[in-house]
């Protein structure tokens, strides 16, 4: 166990001396910064590069690269780009959050051998003096020791209202002073510090938790385990096929066998999908880049346009984390152009620095003719401030009713009452008398109450308007008192904004878990509570968007489905979100969640296609290897099928415009069309087979119609995933098609081609009994297409709900470890 430090207690005016001050770097007892670190860019580059498909390409490049043939080796290409966007993009995010946590580290006023130095936070060391003022950030545990301050710990706590602190009050890491000035000693270094403790608990791997790069990684993980017995297979039979056309031509034959079992495995990868995705979302993260948003993973911007709960904080979020005077109320005489003029007069004389003087100055801001002849300043202890300007006006006070008022009106309770949900009320008092010292004047008249409101940001109401619009659930989770919270989300517009519970009367889990049902407004949440509340909602089958900007925030974020920290907030909160709002401005989360459906809608658009290639692809190559049958297709004739029913199109419907809402799940959706089409494409090729036989056509013959049939196929899929037309989907279809018809047709004029496609695509070959046997052969293929389409629809609804069940499953069981961990 270890020793604990001995303990110096140096005098406030002082502090420590140089020996002490070695002693303690010596015993390494420095205010190590512990925040939650970002990655590394060896890290970036280590976990872009080394997965399973850049590994199953790699070794496929590799068997190529050794038999000479270099130029089928373009398929690498896919990878590399697909692995520069994913690495550039990561890099960059990377940067932009270093860059903001550079601007927000501060030097510290530390005392030191009586003499002042303002010192780096990393270099202070355990019980040194330091000193501080409004608007300073604490920087380390301390105790206060000398003087006296009002302390915001909204950051840590999420409490909003400044909490005032006297000699030996302690003062936690991450707060910052609103009023006064005071010294403290440091009590706690590096990971002891409060918010370190916090940060440390987000200090994991998140998974992370992308149904598309989920569905990615599974459909390689299960091709990863059909390739490698079908490659092995197909490499000896040809090589055995090789050898018996090639018997004086070894190095020919090995040759031969690889490129061929190469340019099949090929066609299975979807290497193609892997591509578009990480392209798409890469325009998406430039295009939300032009709003102030930056995307620290590709893959959130996918889950924030799934979620259907967004959990806010209040402060800083809806609100802008500061005051704003809502109303006057007049008394007496008085008018509320009195009140106007009086409080000009008294918040010019004051020049209070604190939360609520700072709105009351902006609000009375105008040119007074009141000249002070003493003023009083606030005060926590005292809850009022006010002013003295000679015999003829006397003297104005304002501040909290029971302090200033010996008795309280029955008229101005009235008035309290009605304003006590979310206001703030100060009332303003008259005296012809001076002030007693320091004291009250005596015969205080009641003038005025003055009301102030947490400041709602602008843009607040729009936004929440659209998510409520869209279906998204708004929940507000705050350390404030829970009436309050009410209160700023009635003024907001958050729906169901009386449905409120204070968190400290939630005493477990299955408390927390029912409360995340049934209530919207959450006040008085610790850091811990607000993780379990994002857990509990995820348990209940949602998709949870958490966004926050303090410390308090940091657990929360790192468990949310996707997190958004503001800019202005803690570097943790920063570190730990895959969004942060670089102008702090919530309005631009209506154009994440637009960009993420585009995304994600047309992405799930060309995944069909894909698949649907892989699918066909798979099967022929298993077939194939069965059958004493040449396989149908070249290389060449392939690639040239794929880009006009695949490549091309897949690119330009995933960037074309789409605000749809994202329902289902995404390889549900896409299997949906692709396993039909894919099914349809191999029996297709198939029938080829009897067909050849049956009307003695040649191997051209038979190589032409598989494929005009497997292009037939994948038009047929195209029309189905174009589906609806609008004028830029036709228009694509069409070219498309004529870009087919041209090249078959007009195949022979096209020198620069390569001859096996000259050859294959023979105008000679289209003759009255061609032309029959296709477009019998067409017919069928299209009602079996649609045949198997049909029920897919049913059996992807039913799929869903199973897959939906077995999430929230997953949800309880992966809680139940992590808390078996920590057991």
């Amino acid at each position: 166990m270890q020793e604990k430090p001995e303990r110096f207690y140096p005098n406030a005016n002082i502090g420590l001396s140089d020996e002490q001050v070695q002693c303690r770097i010596r015993d390494d007892l420095i205010n190590h910064n512990c925040d939650v670190p970002t990655k590394s860019i060896k890290q970036i580059i280590k976990e872009n590069s080394f997965t399973l498909f850049n590994f199953l390409n790699i070794i496929l490049g590799i068997a190529v690269f050794l038999v000479g043939s270099y130029k089928n080796m373009f398929f690498l290409g896919v990878m590399f780009c697909n692995v520069a966007i994913s690495i550039f993009q990561e890099i960059r995010a990377k940067r932009t959050i270093d860059r903001l946590s550079i601007i927000s580290s501060t030097k510290v006023l530390t005392i030191r051998d009586g003499k002042y130095a303002q010192l780096p936070i990393d270099h202070l060391v355990l019980d040194d003096i330091i000193e501080l003022q409004n608007g300073n950030q604490v920087p380390s545990d301390c105790i206060l020791i000398d003087g006296e301050c009002d302390v915001n710990e909204s950051l840590l706590t999420g409490e909003s209202d400044a909490v005032h602190k006297c000699a030996g009050d302690s003062i936690l890491s991450g707060s910052y002073l609103t009023s006064g000035r005071c010294r403290a000693r440091v009590e706690k270094i590096g990971a002891d510090n409060y918010a370190a403790g916090i940060s440390a608990q987000a200090k994991y791997i998140k998974k992370i938790n992308s149904e598309i790069f989920t569905t990615l990684k599974d459909i390689i993980k299960v091709l990863t385990f059909i390739i490698i017995p079908i490659t092995i297979i197909m490499f000896i039979k040809r090589f055995i096929v090789s050898l018996n056309y090639l018997p004086s031509d070894f190095w020919s034959a090995l040759t031969e066998a690889v490129v061929q079992t190469v340019a099949s495995i090929i066609g299975i990868i979807p290497e193609g999908l892997v591509l578009l995705v990480s392209t798409v979302l890469a325009v998406s993260v430039v295009r939300l880049s032009k709003h102030k948003v930056l995307v620290q993973e590709l893959y959130c911007i996918e889950m924030l346009a799934r979620v259907d709960v967004l959990c806010l904080d209040k402060t800083g979020t809806i609100t802008e984390g500061c005051m704003e005077v809502s109303d006057i109320a007049a008394f007496g005489s008085y008018t509320k152009s009195d009140i106007h003029r009086i409080m000009c007069g008294l918040t010019s004389a004051l020049q209070d620095t604190n939360a609520t003087s700072m709105a009351l100055n902006k609000a009375f801001s105008d040119q007074s003719d009141l000249k002070a002849r003493r003023i009083i300043p606030f005060s926590s202890e005292k809850k009022w401030s006010g002013a003295y300007f000679g015999e003829r006006e006397g003297s104005y006070v304002m501040g909290a009713a029971e302090f200033i008022l010996k008795e309280i009106p029955s008229e101005l309770q009235n008035v309290l009452n009605s304003y006590s949900r979310g206001h703030r009320a100060m009332i303003l008092a008259h005296s012809d008398f001076d002030f007693n010292d320091r004291d009250l004047p005596n015969d205080l008249e009641l003038c005025g109450v003055i009301l102030i409101v947490d400041k709602i940001r602008k843009e607040a109401p729009a936004t929440l308007k659209y998510f409520e619009d869209e279906g998204v659930e708004v929940k507000v989770i705050s350390g404030d008192n829970p009436i309050t919270v009410s209160e700023v989300a009635r003024r907001a517009g958050v729906k169901n904004y009386d449905k409120y519970i204070d968190a400290a009367t939630l005493k477990n889990h299955d408390d927390i878990k029912e409360a995340a049902r049934k209530y919207t407004i959450f006040g008085r949440v610790t850091p811990d509570q607000k993780k379990e509340l994002i857990l509990a909602i995820k348990e209940n089958g949602h998709t949870v968007a958490m966004t926050g900007d303090g410390v308090n925030d940091v657990l929360a974020l790192k468990e949310a489905d996707c997190s958004v920290a503001m800019a202005s907030g803690s570097d943790a909160a920063r570190s730990v979100s895959q969004l942060v709002l670089l102008n702090s401005n919530f309005s631009s989360m209506p154009r994440v969640v637009a960009e993420g459906r585009r995304s994600v809608n047309n992405i799930q658009r060309s995944a069909t296609l894909f698949i649907a290639k892989s699918i066909f692809s798979t099967i022929l190559a298993v077939l194939f290897l069965f059958l004493s049958w040449d396989y149908p297709f070249q290389p060449i004739q392939l690639t040239l099928i794929n880009a006009f029913t695949i490549g091309i199109p897949s690119f330009f419907l995933a960037l074309q415009p789409n605000k749809d809402r994202i329902e289902g799940v995404f390889i549900l959706n896409a299997l949906q069309k692709s396993v039909p089409a894919g099914l349809t494409m191999a029996l297709g090729v198939i029938l080829c087979i009897p067909v050849m036989d049956l009307f003695s056509l040649t191997y051209i013959e038979y190589s032409t119609l598989a494929i005009c049939i497997t292009a037939s196929v994948g038009f047929m899929l195209l029309f189905f995933v174009s589906f609806p037309f609008n004028l830029y989907r036709g228009t694509l279809y069409f070219l498309m098609l004529l870009g087919m018809l041209v090249c078959i047709i007009g195949v022979p004029n096209m020198m620069f081609l390569p001859y096996s496609l000259r050859n294959v695509f023979s105008v000679s070959l289209i003759t009255p009994q061609m032309t029959a046997i296709f477009i019998g052969m067409f017919l069928i293929c299209l009602g079996v297409f649609v045949l198997l389409t049909l029920p897919m629809k049913k059996i992807n609804k039913c799929t869903t709900e199973l897959y939906m069940k077995h999430r929230k499953q997953n949800i309880v069981k992966s809680k139940s470890q992590k808390a078996s961990k920590s057991a």
